[in-house]
């Protein structure tokens, strides 16, 4: 299978850092998180987000980006922003990506998205500056979903059964 990674640089609201971590559970996707973290990891908000999910997840943690790019050397990088030129899907995304993420308040360091601008991707959104940016938890599933329609959801259970009925007898 190939392998999925998400990198959370900085995150701050403890509810979206959870759901993401659900998410990541739910597909298998490794999860990365950069310090310093604006809540503590046994914060009972990003538990009740994603509790019963923290046994399927794989998780890392960095000291900061240095260490992250120190650890992690080869990979597909692709950073998430609104300030990107180019649409998320209209990347084809290889083995080993990693989908970075920014702080809910600042996103991730302009510094980092000018040194990679060929890297930078973008959701769209309406043109509107009051809309300034989608919830950080949705953005991520977008971003994983999209990697995953374009790998043909590996290893995914893609249909489901009813409790009391048959879909056979649907039609």
């Amino acid at each position: 299978m190939a392998t999925l990674n998400i990198v959370l640089v900085e995150p701050e609201i403890p509810q979206n850092t959870g759901n993401i971590a659900r998410t990541c559970a739910a597909t298998g996707t490794r999860l990365h998180i950069v310090e310093p973290m604006g809540f503590k990891i046994d914060d009972k908000k990003l538990k009740r987000a994603g509790l019963d999910y923290w046994h399927l997840l794989d998780i890392t943690y960095y000291k900061n980006l240095d260490d992250f790019f120190g650890k992690n050397p080869n990979g597909q990088y692709r950073f998430f922003t609104t300030k990107a030129q180019n649409r998320h899907t209209d990347v084809k995304y290889s083995d080993n990506v990693y989908l970075f993420f920014g702080k809910e308040t600042k996103g991730l360091p302009e510094k980092l998205l000018f040194d990679n601008p060929e890297k930078c991707v973008r959701i769209p959104m309406i043109n509107n500056s009051a809309a300034r940016s989608l919830n950080l938890s949705n953005s991520v599933a977008i971003a994983v979903y999209e990697v995953l329609r374009q790998w043909d959801y590996p290893e995914l259970l893609c249909s489901g059964k009813l409790t009391q009925y048959n879909w056979d007898d649907a039609k």
